[in-house]
């Protein structure tokens, strides 16, 4: 996929599709992890591991896979 760099402000940006951000559930203001492979000129964007200090991290896999499977359902619940 081909995108275009460019200014706005005093930033260069790279404008990602929604179809794209949909499919890794990444939305305005979500973090991610941006590494560069010099050898093979290469970027990576990948979301960032949520880590919250003095979680279990089999808990707080456990947490997100429900929230995967229910997503929907607490999607309608956020918004009555």
């Amino acid at each position: 996929m081909v995108r275009k760099i460019f200014k706005t402000g005093n930033s260069i940006v790279v404008s990602l599709p929604k179809e794209l951000l949909d499919s890794l559930r990444l939305v305005e203001g979500a973090e991610v992890d941006v590494n560069l492979d010099k050898t093979r000129g290469v970027i990576t964007i990948a979301p960032a591991p949520t880590v919250i200090k003095g979680v279990d991290e089999e808990f707080a896999r456990q947490v997100s896979e429900f929230i995967d499977q229910y997503r929907p359902a607490l999607e309608a619940l956020a918004r009555s």
